[in-house]
């Protein structure tokens, strides 16, 4: 099994038309949840907390605690240092950035009609993932090149044809060929030729990685809480999501060697993305207090349905030496017009369960004490689904249709389901509040090529309310592991790239009752 999934994901990026791989689809869902500081501090746990416009993204239902109305304002600051070790060196990178966290309004109040104590509805903004970084590694190689993924595109297509080879591949191989980082061998005629790469593997090749990502995704939502006799609470929120996403990378390989005669000094991969678009979503929960000082909550999430628009550039530079000197391609030389493809993207759905419990669980919130929470999310990744923008209008052509239905399988082949665990504590003094918790948000690969990732997050923070204005402080400290591969292989060795990222994360939530 292990090897049809190779054999799949090693041609994604070179196709003829396309450019999306399954990393695209991870990104878009496997992100830490946000918050304003408050719910930060306590790692994120809001399932069953409520009375904060963070449960507008995670549990609705914890709107309709809210007697009152807010006004939230969260700025964030991010620092952080990336490590990548690749093929036993290791590089860093650092990264920081300034970004609008969980901001918006609550307006509640009580209500008393019937069986409904209170409600309340939200309009606000949240940044649900962030994807800007730098990433940088690189190191000796003498067993493969990348030049070699070319060369599985050529003969996984089962074509001889140079006139093929240059130009219906305009992602990758075309260029490669045309600038000769891939050539014929002697001996050949055009429908018969075999092709070799001009890239000394033997002697050893100096590798290098640079990424660098822009862009996230900030969604604005409209969500609504009832409070149905103190007992349970029901939410639901219309989620419209919007994103942008920027990824420049250039791959370097050049020979190890200082022989000036081996017709081959360096080749340079440029690669740039950008992806743009809005989604919609829903959200819907339930809170149960079956006693004052427990809460209990449950959370669905559907999946997001995005419509995208993908911008992709592609240049190659080959310097072969004596033999055809430099040579410089880019994709448009080979198309003739910019890449640009427009389709539809789907996220995996998620289940929140949650349980709290506040101490001298009251209706007046200034005689409470502080409470301890903890929620368990699951994050089905393997759901995540490409799809053509099919119309009676528009139809969309077989062959795109067949390799979204390829990366779909590839996507389900390469990811698993995996758990979330967040928890948290707030001790309250009066007018002045601490606070500690902790996020882990579980592996999502299935582990094809010894792929592992994690994300753990510390978190504390304080907090001051006194007549209707609050303001909230929070330090989290975040540790990623992750990978990178630069190229995938079917019949030679290829390599990870370890990513270790450390990041500190600080908000400061201001507020007002309105």
């Amino acid at each position: 099994m292990k090897r049809i999934i190779l054999l799949l994901t090693s041609g994604f990026t070179l196709t003829s038309a396309f450019a999306q791989e399954p990393e695209d689809a991870l990104r878009m869902a496997w992100n830490v949840q946000g918050g304003t500081a408050r719910i930060q501090a306590v790692g994120g746990a809001m399932g069953s907390l409520g009375g904060d416009i963070t449960a507008t993204f995670v549990n609705p239902a914890g709107l309709g605690f809210y007697r009152t109305g807010d006004f939230v304002f969260t700025p964030t600051y991010t620092f952080g240092r990336t490590g990548a070790t690749y093929l036993g060196r290791k590089e860093n990178d650092r990264t920081e950035k300034f970004a609008l966290g969980t901001s918006g309004f609550v307006w509640g109040g009580n209500r008393d009609v019937r069986k409904t104590r209170s409600s309340a509805w939200s309009l606000a903004i949240n940044q649900s993932a962030d994807f800007k970084g730098n990433i940088l590694y690189r190191g000796l190689n003498n067993t493969s090149s990348y030049s070699q993924r070319f060369l599985e595109e050529i003969r996984n297509a089962n074509t001889k044809d140079g006139n093929v080879v240059a130009s219906q591949f305009p992602f990758g191989t075309s260029l490669a060929f045309n600038t000769f980082w891939i050539d014929t061998v002697g001996g050949g005629t055009n429908g018969n030729f075999q092709f070799q790469s001009r890239a000394p593997i033997g002697s050893g090749l100096i590798q290098q990685n640079t990424i660098t990502t822009r862009g996230g995704i900030t969604e604005f939502a409209l969500g609504f809480g009832t409070n149905l006799n103190d007992k349970l609470l029901l939410g639901g929120t219309l989620g419209i999501p919007v994103m942008r996403f920027e990824r420049e990378m250039e791959f370097v390989e050049a020979d190890a060697t200082t022989n000036p005669n081996n017709r081959f000094d360096y080749a340079m991969f440029k690669q740039g993305l950008t992806t743009t678009g809005a989604g919609i979503n829903l959200k819907a929960g339930l809170i149960y207090k079956p006693q004052e000082f427990w809460r209990l909550g449950l959370a669905v999430h559907t999946p997001t349905i995005y419509s995208l628009t993908d911008k992709n550039t592609a240049e190659i530079t080959t310097n072969t030496e004596g033999y055809r000197g430099t040579q410089v391609q880019k994709l448009e030389d080979v198309t003739g017009t910019p890449s640009r493809m427009t389709y539809l993207h789907v996220t995996p759905f998620r289940v929140i369960g949650s349980a709290s419990y506040v101490l001298r669980e009251i209706q007046d919130v200034t005689r409470q004490r502080g409470f301890l929470t903890a929620d368990v999310e699951y994050v089905h990744y393997p759901m995540s689904s490409y799809m053509t923008t099919d119309t009676e209008q528009t139809p969309a052509d077989p062959e795109t249709k067949a390799y979204f239905k390829q990366l779909n399988r590839v996507i389900g082949e390469a990811y698993k389901g995996a758990f979330n665990f967040r928890a948290g504590g707030e001790l309250k003094f009066t007018t002045l509040m601490v606070r500690a918790g902790f996020a882990y948000y579980g592996n999502p690969y299935k582990d094809i090529h010894n792929e592992r990732g994690s994300r753990f997050n510390l978190s504390g923070g304080l907090g001051y309310r006194n007549k209707g204005f609050f303001v909230d402080a929070t330090y989290v400290h975040n540790m990623t592991k992750d990978v990178n591969i630069a190229y995938r292989l079917q019949g030679a060795p290829y390599y990870n790239a370890d990513i270790r990222n450390t990041a500190g994360k600080v908000l400061l939530t201001v507020g007002f009752k309105i």
